[in-house]
């Protein structure tokens, strides 16, 4: 029993930070945010939420600046104060915009947005469990190494989810008559906001979001697939 002992503390701390965190997150976004209220916006929700057979699709506005879009753990979604200025000065069209919200609708429906609250509390689990392990064996550079791998776990579950929500959100905008394009030619605009000139960039395979041109051509491989033969 006591030989479990390390690994039952960290599972413990691993829970106790999953109901914290989901806590602080409900706090801030309550705190944070309004709804979203933009006719042109409010139209393509609404053929969205025709498509889903949903009543309606509520947005809510998180005011930061930082231009991104999200989904909390208890389903609703969220779109940055600094990407909603993005659309109002015509940098971001309505169809782009309406991308970034079936995009996050994807992440509910699949249940990314409270797995990544387990994941997270169970990533630091792992993390304790094996810097304690490695600590033994290795010291000094145990908790490093432990750090990095649990890293590369979450970069790559969290680049699965993304193309996931991609074909979902692919697939809601095809069947509400808004089409692919409008992602496609976002993912290309957020690539230049994201990168600069000269800026190094971070290896694929630790990027917690695929490149851009992966993520395209993801989805014209599902256009593909979605062709009728005449």
């Amino acid at each position: 029993m006591l030989k479990l002992t390390p690994l039952l503390l960290a599972i413990f701390y691993g829970l106790g930070l999953y109901l914290i965190g989901a806590k602080r997150t409900a706090r801030e976004l309550d705190k944070r945010s309004t709804p979203l209220r933009d006719r042109e916006l409010g139209k393509l929700t609404a053929r969205m939420a025709e498509a889903l057979d949903l009543k309606e699709i509520k947005v809510n506005i998180y005011e930061v600046d930082p231009v991104n879009g999200l989904a909390a753990p208890d389903g609703r979604i969220f779109i940055t104060r600094g990407f909603f200025r993005k659309y109002q000065t015509g940098e971001v069209t309505a169809d782009e915009m309406a991308s970034v919200i079936a995009h996050e609708l994807g992440h509910v429906a699949l249940g990314h947005s409270r797995r990544r609250m387990i994941d997270f509390s169970g990533q630091n689990a792992i993390r304790v469990a094996l810097a304690t392990v490695l600590g033994r064996f290795i010291p000094f550079v145990g908790v490093p190494i432990a750090n990095m791998l649990v890293s590369l776990l979450a970069a790559r579950l969290s680049r699965g989810d993304e193309y996931e929500a991609d074909a979902y959100a692919s697939a809601l905008l095809t069947k509400a008559g808004i089409g692919t394009e409008p992602q496609k030619s976002l993912f290309r605009k957020l690539e230049g906001l994201t990168t600069g000139a000269g800026r190094a960039q971070a290896p694929a395979w630790l990027m917690s979001h695929p490149k851009t041109e992966q993520r395209i051509r993801a989805i014209e491989a599902l256009e593909e697939r979605w062709v009728v033969p005449t």
